[in-house]
């Protein structure tokens, strides 16, 4: 078996991040690099404490909420929100980072991800959100999607 790239080998850790993911939904993994080095790790999930969408059930599905919309009725924060919030509290700075993601982020995300000062975006599954695109183009914020 052949050693893997760099962007082949986080995007596998990032698929395994995901798997943590609690979410009944949508399993979506993030992880932030920097000079090949992991700063934090996120997946999609309730606040640290409370009750994860598995043990209560997902109001979003109950309502027939369709997908990309409504995110304020979800009880988990996005993979890329909890990577950047595990690096705020650890005190790592991820200014100039890059996140790998196993889907495309949202404008919520791409919103906290222009302030956080991450420099480029690597993914693996689409997700249709333009307003996400046009800001993170805006902010020259690269994204690229992985087909590994």
């Amino acid at each position: 078996m052949p050693r893997p790239e760099w962007s082949e080998y986080f995007m596998g850790i990032t698929r395994m991040v995901a798997r943590r993911s609690t979410c009944l939904r949508r399993k979506v993994g993030a992880i932030l690099v920097k000079d090949k080095r992991i700063l934090a790790t996120g997946y999609n999930g309730a606040p640290s404490g409370l009750k994860h969408c598995e043990e209560v059930g997902c109001l979003r599905e109950t309502s027939s909420v369709p997908s990309g919309h409504r995110h304020e009725l979800c009880r988990a924060l996005h993979a890329e929100q909890n990577a950047i919030v595990q690096a705020a509290c650890h005190g790592i700075p991820i200014n100039g980072a890059t996140l790998y993601c196993t889907n495309k982020p949202c404008v919520i995300c791409a919103k906290m991800i222009i302030n956080a000062g991450i420099l480029k975006v690597y993914y693996e599954e689409d997700y249709d959100d333009p307003l996400a695109d046009q800001m993170m183009a805006e902010a020259d914020i690269a994204l690229e999607r992985l087909c590994i």
